[in-house]
């Protein structure tokens, strides 16, 4: 039985995850090795990328330290 969000998500979240996911492509990444690297499981990175989950700060922290990026480039223009 699959469960139902008790709000939408922002549509900011889907673009964080694109923006993510193009980081990823961009520098020829697996998308498993950034999550290693984020330590972090790589199913909930996979929602990450998707904008079906929202991430605290501190995953985005994780992520754009996996990327070898500052976090504000993660979020700038969105």
């Amino acid at each position: 039985m699959k469960r139902e969000r008790k709000s939408e998500i922002p549509e900011v979240v889907k673009e964080l995850g694109i923006k993510i996911k193009d980081v990823i492509e961009d520098n020829k990444l697996k998308t498993r090795e950034v999550a290693h690297d984020a330590e972090m499981d790589v199913e909930n990175l996979r929602k990450y990328l998707k904008g079906s989950q929202e991430m605290k700060v501190s995953t985005l922290f994780k992520i754009a330290q996996a990327l070898k990026i500052h976090p504000s480039e993660l979020i700038k223009d969105l």
